[in-house]
């Protein structure tokens, strides 16, 4: 019994309380299962009516646990966009607020992550994430929990991020703190 709209390029947010229901969204708007009742629609067509490739070609997500794999850096920004050149990659991850970081890393680019990300902070691990996702370049954005396990400080530099590489795009963004939300268009 929910209903709302995200204008285009518009940002809303969803704050409540854990297990209310907030990326259920998320995973109904990637399609991971589809509604039992109602619809969803995108430019006013029903998601179920789209291959569920060309949907997620078009949504972009920044989850709470982000994966990186046991590679560079380079590999896990590009991983988004396989093909991408070396300057979208670059593009991709100053956009992220993560260029300078990488670039003073002694094998920048190929440097390696270790397992899970494990050579990284989680701040480090989310931009990479937000580079990731920015490559792929998709028209919806949607950023679920993605600040959660991030203390404040390292959480204001991911929010810088996420204003930067949400500029034009419509996104969505699931949250319990009301710090992560603050300059959404609607907060529901």
């Amino acid at each position: 019994d929910i209903s709302f709209q995200v204008p285009s390029g518009g940002t809303v947010a969803i704050v409540g309380a854990s297990g209310s229901g907030k990326s259920t969204i998320s995973r109904l708007l990637f399609r991971f299962y589809d509604v039992s009742g109602g619809t969803i629609t995108i430019d006013g067509q029903d998601i179920r009516d789209v291959t569920q490739e060309s949907l997620r070609d078009a949504i972009g997500m920044v989850p709470q646990d982000t994966v990186l794999f046991n590679d560079t850096i380079y590999y896990n920004i590009a991983y988004g966009a396989p093909g991408a050149s070396p300057s979208k990659v670059e593009d991709a991850a100053r956009l992220a607020h993560i260029h300078d970081f990488i670039m003073d890393l002694p094998d920048g680019y190929q440097s390696t992550v270790g397992e899970r990300g494990l050579k990284l902070s989680g701040g480090e691990r989310q931009r990479i994430a937000i580079a990731r996702t920015v490559l792929k370049n998709p028209k919806i954005l949607v950023f679920d929990e993605a600040t959660s396990a991030l203390d404040s400080r390292t959480e204001q530099g991911i929010l810088a991020a996420f204003r930067d590489v949400s500029e034009d795009r419509t996104t969505l963004t699931i949250a319990h703190r009301l710090s992560t939300i603050v300059e959404s268009d609607e907060i529901l």
